[in-house]
């Protein structure tokens, strides 16, 4: 092809320019061509060349459509691409819509044999050659069908440098020269050249299609997902072998791959049906099925029925509450007071279930402290008794720690966090 200055070029477009040209950071250097490396028009001024962006991108691919892409991220069945450049668009004031920046491209239409998760094919970084199979709602491609589809530029996950072709190794196509590296990658024809595919190079034979992968390397392959979410120096550094860890492999996912909020199982506080909402349910709050919501919302609900769920609700409240104990905050404690004090002075009126004397961060009592009570009743009914209580001469003081006093002022003072310390019962 002729370099000539005002050219439109794309990435991987080779360049006929002097050795000793002085060249910008959108032309690099790759086996003795240059070649650019983003989509713009070539400037040649006074033996300096470089390529300029005007900033825009590409128009929505349409189906049929060749697009040039950069991995940006790997689900367990999809890999995720961002658009660089559509071939035969030559106008460099092209717009792009937001829902049309990125492709996706699923695992089965990657190369033509099974492999578990696109991590195995391609990673990110690589840049990929792809025909678009989908345009609407969202762009969904394809490097299969076509010997010219597939990766065209990928670097080691170590090192950072360009892969090499090789195929010393059965079932992995790409090597490091600087490392011991080894991967495989769906190659295009154009791996090591850009979209300008060359004559005469057919790399089809090493990604082995419709072929069965080796022992070694399938036990190298991504099953259950267990690549897609490492970059691609976690990957380098935990092995091609590893196990994925168990926060991972709770994340449900969706068809695209893309982690989903988990399901709690609860019942309609208004109908009484069993449901599922993607949040851990509260108790004494409400609770409602998809088709409750849309009657409450619609203003639907009788009055009958929410006063139902009101009942619901408070006795949910009393349950919890019984489960939790009641806390209530003491004020006025001598400083040399002891957990078996207090202990002594309050059990008389209520079973406790715990006793904290808060600290400073020198372990000095600070006069203050939390006890909670195993029964709600019993512990409100306690604080009301125990008005005149003293303890090495000072009176205590109790008040429920919520109860927006000076419990909760105690309370808050207690989060803060400062280096205070408790001894616990």
């Amino acid at each position: 092809m002729n370099t000539s200055d005002g050219m439109f070029v794309t990435p991987g477009t080779t360049l006929n320019l002097e050795d000793d040209v002085v060249t910008g950071s959108g032309i690099g250097r790759h086996q003795d061509q240059w070649v650019a490396l983003r989509s713009g028009t070539l400037s040649i001024t006074e033996d300096v060349a470089d390529v300029v962006t005007s900033g825009s991108t590409p128009l929505i691919p349409q189906e049929g459509e060749i697009i040039i892409g950069r991995v940006s991220r790997l689900h367990s069945k999809t890999a995720e691409i961002v658009i660089l450049h559509i071939e035969g668009r030559q106008d460099p004031n092209r717009t792009l819509d937001a829902l049309h920046r990125t492709a996706d491209i699923f695992v089965s239409e990657i190369v033509d044999r099974f492999m578990p998760s696109p991590g195995d094919g391609m990673r990110s970084r690589d840049i990929v050659r792809a025909r678009v199979i989908k345009s609407e709602p969202m762009v969904k491609a394809s490097c299969k069908g076509d010997p010219s589809l597939g990766v065209l530029h990928s670097i080691c996950p170590a090192c950072g440098i360009f892969l090499e072709v090789s195929d010393k190794t059965p079932d992995q196509n790409v090597a490091c020269v600087r490392c011991d590296y080894t991967g495989y990658r769906a190659l295009s024809n154009g791996y090591g050249h850009g979209h300008m595919i060359p004559e005469g190079v057919d790399l089809t034979p090493l990604n082995r299609g419709g072929e069965r992968w080796t022992a070694e390397m399938d036990g190298r392959l991504g099953h259950d997902g267990a690549r897609p979410y490492l970059s691609p120096m976690a990957d380098y550094r935990r092995g091609e072998n590893h196990k994925m860890p168990d926060s991972q492999i709770r994340r449900p996912t969706g068809r695209d791959g893309r982690p989903r909020r988990e399901m709690h199982a609860t019942t309609c506080t208004l109908c009484g049906t069993a449901t599922k909402v993607p949040f851990e349910p509260t108790p004494g709050k409400p609770i409602r099925c998809r088709d409750c919501m849309d009657k409450v919302k619609g203003g639907d609900a009788t009055k009958e029925e929410l006063a139902k769920e009101r009942e619901v609700i408070n006795s949910m409240r009393k349950d919890a509450e019984k489960a939790a104990g009641l806390k209530v905050f003491v004020g006025g404690l001598p400083h040399s007071a002891t957990e078996e004090e207090i202990r002594e002075v309050v059990e008389p009126h209520g079973s406790l279930r715990k006793i904290d004397i808060v600290t400073d961060r020198d372990g000095s009592p600070k006069g203050f402290g939390f006890i909670v009570f195993d029964n709600p009743e019993q512990g409100r009914t306690a604080i009301k008794a125990m008005k005149d209580i003293k303890l090495g001469g000072r009176r205590l003081r109790f008040e429920e720690a919520n109860s927006g006093g000076g419990g909760r002022r105690g309370g808050r003072g207690d989060n803060k966090g400062h280096g205070d310390r408790r001894r616990r019962n």
